[in-house]
């Protein structure tokens, strides 16, 4: 791979996550703040994105993979993208914005398909050449928040009074219409699908894989990981808005401290594999969200910042040993005839139905300790992710059986 194409392929990967991170994690913050959004309000917002994942095989499916370069599609979905979020930008009223993120996550969902796609499509060697390359990803997501916070300064307290934090949606429709443009000039990935080839729903949605629940083990680890985006939903939908209500200065650069993480332990992730194993290693992922919660709902903007820094700081853990691990593990069960469809099961389960959920939950959750003054009992909010957490990690560590799983990099 030259290095004009690592260049095109690194600042596409810059701006698909630049473009998400810019503005779903302030998303909970906005809507309480500038829509006066309920907690089921937002938890419908969130929703999108699972409704997004359900909905994306079927672009994909359908129609990239079959009929248009896989670039083209980008670019078509980013463009579009960027004319909803300037719609989201002039919105003053939930019931008009919804409609606009729904649209805008069934746009944006596949497109996170699509730049693999176009990136394996350049690799002779993906295992060695994907991770520099996505790595620009994580950058792309820690330089928004950094920007939002410490550059443009949308979140800070006389910011969000004056409903600045709005802004976000301009600066991330003006980043898509340049990533939808520039999509054009991205190296040619035509489609990998013969068109005369039979679509079936149950393919798309790799439901071909379902055969591999009757393995226990897999059936344990399948249960866990719907479970385990409750907690996880309450932490995309809640940390950002929870952050600036106790008076956290810089909520959402302060966040990016979680994808600096993620980079870390995700090269400490081979490591923990050969010492300790799988089971171990899911274990400490799923331990971590119990720990993480704990620490939010005792810290505060004061004396006890260092916890709430700390909870933010094991999202790396919270993700990598969980969800990353959890990929490994389905990709060994599979094996080659199932690999695509089990992998697309467990994204189905966990960004689709696991996180609208959960999604559902933190919003019922979230309004039920809402206080007249409009801010939170967040205490007494933070204990229930922290308690789903820990049965999912007791569930686990009861019933799976220990087996040997090799890590695949």
């Amino acid at each position: 791979m030259n290095i004009k194409t690592k260049f095109q392929l690194s600042f596409m990967m810059f701006l698909e996550f630049f473009i998400w991170g810019g503005w779903f994690v302030t998303l909970g913050t906005f809507l309480g703040n500038n829509l006066q959004a309920t907690g089921g309000e937002i938890a419908q917002a969130f929703s999108t994105q699972s409704w997004g994942a359900i909905i994306a095989p079927f672009i994909i499916g359908l129609i990239a993979d079959r009929y248009f370069n896989a670039e083209r599609i980008l670019g078509v979905l980013h463009l579009f993208g960027a004319i909803l979020m300037y719609q989201m930008y002039q919105t003053t009223e939930f019931s008009m914005f919804y409609p606009y993120v729904l649209g805008y996550m069934i746009l944006y969902m596949p497109t996170l398909a699509l730049v693999n796609s176009i990136s394996f499509n350049q690799m002779k060697d993906p295992a060695k050449e994907f991770s520099p390359i996505r790595v620009f990803g994580t950058i792309g997501w820690i330089v928004a928040g950094l920007v939002i916070s410490y550059v443009f300064v949308w979140d800070a307290p006389e910011s969000l009074e004056a409903g600045l934090l709005k802004n976000t949606f301009l600066m991330v429709g003006i980043a898509s219409a340049i990533l939808g443009l520039f999509s054009f000039t991205l190296p040619k990935t035509p489609p990998t699908v013969d068109k005369s080839e039979k679509v079936t729903i149950s393919g798309m949605l790799g439901l071909d894989a379902l055969k591999l629940l009757k393995d226990k083990n897999f059936l344990v680890f399948f249960i866990s990981s719907v479970l385990i985006c409750i907690p996880l939903a309450f932490y995309y939908q809640n940390a950002n808005p929870f952050l600036s209500e106790i008076g956290v200065n810089n909520p959402t650069g302060k966040m990016t401290i979680g994808q600096a993480s993620e980079v870390i332990f995700m090269l400490l992730l081979p490591y923990f594999f050969t010492k300790f194993g799988f089971k171990k290693t899911i274990l400490v992922g799923m331990l971590a969200w119990t720990i993480r919660y704990l620490l939010f709902a005792y810290g505060n903007a004061g004396d006890l910042a260092f916890m709430l820094i700390t909870g933010i700081a094991l999202h790396g853990i919270c993700y990598d040993f969980f969800f990353v691990s959890g990929q490994i593990y389905t990709d060994t069960k599979a094996g080659e005839k199932y690999k695509s469809a089990a992998q697309g099961l467990i994204t189905l389960a966990t960004y689709g139905v696991g996180m609208l959920i959960g999604f559902w939950i933190a919003g019922q959750i979230t309004d039920s300790f809402l206080l007249e003054d409009g801010n939170h009992v967040w205490e007494s909010i933070w204990m229930y992710p922290a308690g789903f957490a820990a049965v999912v990690f007791v569930l686990f560590a009861l019933v799976f059986k220990n087996e040997k799983v090799e890590y695949k990099s």
